[in-house]
């Protein structure tokens, strides 16, 4: 890979780089560079299952990998035990250590597919109590007199609860600083993470910068929009497509995306060429759930699933008989004769708002007439994604 697509492939699908002026340039560091960069990401094991949208930042540091660099993997197993204030209106539930490491060990093997794990000198796995258990109260008071109260008030979460007289504890003032301290242990040059994450990635440059070390450059992604379209990807909203989902789960998932989301789920979760997709969505949304079913499970069980899909499709699919048509005749009558519409007219209003699908194409041709039944037979006529029928003799 030549040095400029490298550099694009790196950056796709970014939402910052920071900092980014001709003194701190991450993609000059890139280009010049005479070694590879130590690129972190931290992850707290507070759950047992990961989603897609927590894979994001996770392919993006595979990227790195493929690029030459050293990933990074900091297991908060220690700051877990706190919990990440970032986004929570109230205090989060503390940890046990048995309860951290049993994650841990469960995000792992869930990562494989992503990560390389076999190239040496291409990943560290690192648990950050490696250092953060030996903090006595003197260096813990060192720690803290790097940062006011002020500025842990100006994160967006912190602000919130204050404002709302929701109570903000203590204990909880150390997670963006042990987190800070975790990119000076590792001496990361790099450190990735989701746009909500960017003032603990700042206060890692901070915290470098006050131990004498040079400070990272941060690299932040999109939060990834659920299923459903309208929220984040979250398990508590069931919008999530889960990476221990099985095949079958994930392809149904997946092929049903909404078409607004097509475009971010292939820049953020694979490797095809958007000038390259197909025009449809519907094909979209097929390619989308072979190509990410494949990451997790294999080139096989993708055509087994989409295969399973499309028979039950096509078991499911009620039939129309077009004996009860009189031809020629206008694709919006029989929208209405079916009954996928109330009627002719309100099949003309299905199709002019982009509602109609013939064999999964889009029919935007309010007036689409057709001369013979023949050339209807066999073909699936949809309403939306709840009404179909199967168009038999």
């Amino acid at each position: 890979m030549n040095m400029s697509a490298n550099l694009e492939w790196l950056t796709r699908g970014t939402s910052e780089i920071f900092p980014d002026n001709p003194e701190e340039n991450l993609a000059q560091v890139l280009q010049t560079g005479d070694r590879p960069l130590r690129v972190k990401l931290g992850i707290d094991p507070t759950g047992s299952d990961l989603h897609l949208g927590h894979s994001i930042p996770f392919r993006k540091l595979r990227a790195f990998q493929d690029a030459g660099h050293t990933a990074v993997v900091i297991i908060g197993d220690f700051t877990a035990q706190i919990g990440d204030p970032t986004g929570k209106s109230e205090v989060r539930k503390q940890l046990s250590a048995a309860d951290v490491q049993q994650n841990a060990e469960t995000y792992l093997e869930q990562l494989r597919p992503i990560l390389d794990f076999e190239t040496p000198g291409r990943l560290e796995i690192r648990y950050n109590s490696e250092w953060l258990k030996d903090l006595d109260l003197a260096k813990i008071q060192a720690l803290l007199a790097t940062m006011t109260v002020q500025q842990m008030l100006a994160k967006e979460g912190f602000a919130k609860r204050y404002q709302s007289e929701n109570p903000i504890y203590i204990h909880e003032f150390l997670y963006p600083l042990m987190q800070g301290y975790d990119s000076v242990a590792v001496d990361a040059d790099v450190e990735l993470g989701g746009t909500d994450q960017k003032f603990n990635i700042a206060v890692g440059r901070d915290l470098q910068r006050h131990f004498g070390k040079k400070p990272q450059f941060g690299l932040l992604l999109p939060i990834l929009i659920g299923t459903d379209g309208k929220e984040k990807m979250s398990k508590s909203l069931n919008n999530y497509v889960g990476l221990k989902d099985n095949h079958h789960t994930m392809y149904q998932k997946l092929q049903n995306t909404p078409d607004s989301l097509l475009k971010d789920y292939f820049e953020l979760l694979t490797k095809q060429d958007l000038q390259t997709l197909p025009v449809n969505p519907r094909d979209q949304q097929k390619l989308l759930a072979r190509d990410i079913v494949t990451q997790f499970h294999g080139a096989e069980a993708a055509v087994d699933a989409e295969k399973a899909v499309q028979d039950v499709a096509a078991a499911n699919i009620p039939e129309f008989s077009l004996g009860a048509v009189e031809f020629p005749s206008p694709l919006f009558y029989i929208l209405g004769a079916s009954g996928l519409c109330s009627s002719g007219g309100d099949g003309r209003r299905q199709i002019k708002g982009g509602a109609v699908r013939l064999d999964d194409e889009r029919i935007t041709d309010m007036n689409l007439a057709f001369e013979k039944p023949e050339q209807l037979v066999d073909k699936v006529l949809r309403v939306g994604k709840k009404k179909f029928v199967r168009l038999v003799p």
